[in-house]
């Protein structure tokens, strides 16, 4: 058994001091100018280029923008583009909105979206959001064409996804794009310290509802206990994902429960090791204790899962019964690696719990914890037999086809389960075609049925995010999807 020694409460405290003074900017700094302190749980990964998950991180800034923005239906509305239409089955057209200014100082045309879109789609390995997709872009005027290889209801969702933000020309160099000085949003990035801070100045030139902030301070801290420690302290004006743990300590009007299409899901390795046979995994599945989850880690803060996709997205709930499952197997002390990360804090503890609970029925567990940095790598290669991912299902496109295609198809490019399953591809072709509305709906929950079937992904829980904001704070965006975090309203009134 795999075991973790707990830090003493003083130790924990100390360290989370030493943290906020090395992150933080000193407090009388940024009251001065209206600057807003951000506390980030994790760091960039791929140096802040919005071909990656780092492009989140661009759009809760405020900083890089895309064609297309969702409401909070999930329906697509104007953002870099003020209109489209299909042509046909394969072909839409963008009208490119005129009068924006990069930050660089040069302007979006539509040969400018053109060049970021192309560079995207030829990209190795491609941003997720095209995964199973092949598109062609080009620019006549202000108009922007884009063309797909097959029928896609998608495109306007796709475009809307922060890892096809459209960035100035100079933000391209060879295979790398470089987001500093070179977005179109209300506040432009002047300094990124690696992976400890960044600073955004309000951009003036900004063609929307100018920044009521004069910028941003980020840090990213990925110690939980350091993050709320923070907020308490008034180290940070807004905190990422403060742990349940510490929700006790800090004063209620400054946490915000979030409802999160986000999943807690422990993918099995099918292409190697002891989970390439079916009753294995059916027995890690019949192990697992989602309520003991809930209630001992979480806190009653999640709820337990019934799918992958949980009830932020209410149409969910019409998912059928599962039939038939296979019969699990005996696992007679069979050993594994369970792994996991440490940016959220509640996931070493999920593991802990986890391991007890599959020591119980018969496996021998051995766990590997570090940063997310420093494992998703090994993940995605299928180093480990097990992984404990906290996973937003409607991140991508708010579209929950798109994160199924990537995470459970044979060519998907994030498929920690190393899955590839004809009926699964083909329930995840048949999705991925379908209109939009019910028809899509049904055809999602179908898809869902037959990656469940498998148990290669064993859903856990549906995670409810707290956010924390100082009592000063006004406007900050409170965004199911993780998309949005600081709007040109947010401000602080001190």
């Amino acid at each position: 058994m795999h075991h973790h020694k707990a830090l003493p409460g003083a130790a924990l405290a100390s360290a989370a001091v030493l943290l906020m003074t090395a992150c933080f900017p000193a407090a009388e700094e940024e009251a001065a100018d209206g600057r807003i302190s951000v506390a980030m749980m994790q760091p960039p990964r791929s140096g802040l280029t919005p071909l990656s998950d780092d492009a989140f991180k661009l759009s809760r800034w405020s900083t890089a923008e895309t064609l297309v923005v969702l409401d909070e239906a999930g329906d697509p509305q104007p953002g870099l583009a003020t209109d489209w239409t299909q042509v046909d089955a394969t072909t839409w057209t963008f009208t490119v909105r005129e009068g924006v200014t990069f930050h660089d100082g040069t302007e979006l045309t539509a040969d400018t979206a053109a060049h970021a879109l192309s560079f995207a789609a030829q990209a190795a390995p491609k941003p997720r959001i095209l995964d199973g997709v092949e598109l062609e872009v080009d620019a006549e005027g202000d108009t922007l064409t884009v063309t797909t290889a097959d029928e896609d209801p998608l495109v306007p969702q796709r475009l809307s996804s922060p890892q096809l933000s459209i960035l100035a020309e100079s933000a391209y160099d060879g295979d790398a794009v470089d987001p500093v000085g070179t977005g179109s949003g209300p506040f432009e990035i002047v300094e990124v310290n690696g992976t400890t801070s960044a600073r955004l100045d309000r951009f003036d030139d900004y063609w929307g509802e100018p920044a009521q902030a004069a910028g941003i301070d980020v840090s990213f801290v990925p110690d939980g206990t350091a993050r709320a420690a923070a907020l308490r302290t008034g180290e940070a004006d807004i905190v990422e994902s403060v742990p349940t743990s510490q929700a006790a300590l800090l004063e209620e009007d400054t946490l915000t429960e979030v409802p999160m299409p986000r999943t807690n899901t422990l993918y099995l390795n099918t292409e190697q090791g002891p989970f390439t046979d079916h009753g294995t995994r059916a027995a890690v599945r019949d192990a697992i204790d989602a309520q003991a989850l809930v209630d001992g880690v979480y806190e009653g803060r999640a709820d337990v899962a019934e799918g992958l996709l949980g009830p932020a997205i209410p149409w969910a709930a019409e998912r059928p019964e599962r039939t038939d499952p296979v019969e699990a197997a005996d696992p007679d002390g069979t050993p594994i690696t369970l792994a996991t990360f440490t940016d959220r804090a509640e996931l070493p503890e999920v593991a802990t719990v986890l391991e007890q609970q599959l020591e119980d029925a018969g496996f021998e567990v051995e766990q590997v914890v570090r940063e997310y940095a420093n494992i998703e790598e090994d993940a995605l290669a299928g180093e480990f037999d097990a992984f404990i991912l906290s996973r937003a299902t409607v991140l991508d496109s708010g579209d929950p086809a798109a994160y199924m295609t990537s995470d459970f198809s044979c060519d998907g490019s994030f498929n920690i389960a190393q899955l590839c399953d004809e009926d699964v591809d083909a329930a995840l072709e048949e999705a991925g075609s379908a209109p939009t509305g019910e028809e899509r709906r049904a055809a999602i929950l179908a898809a869902e049925a037959a990656i469940l079937d498998t148990d290669a992904a064993l859903p856990m829980l549906h995670e409810r995010v707290l956010q924390g904001d100082a009592t000063h704070v006004v406007g900050s965006a409170k965004d199911p999807r993780e998309r949005l975090l600081i709007t040109p309203q947010t401000h602080l009134d001190r």
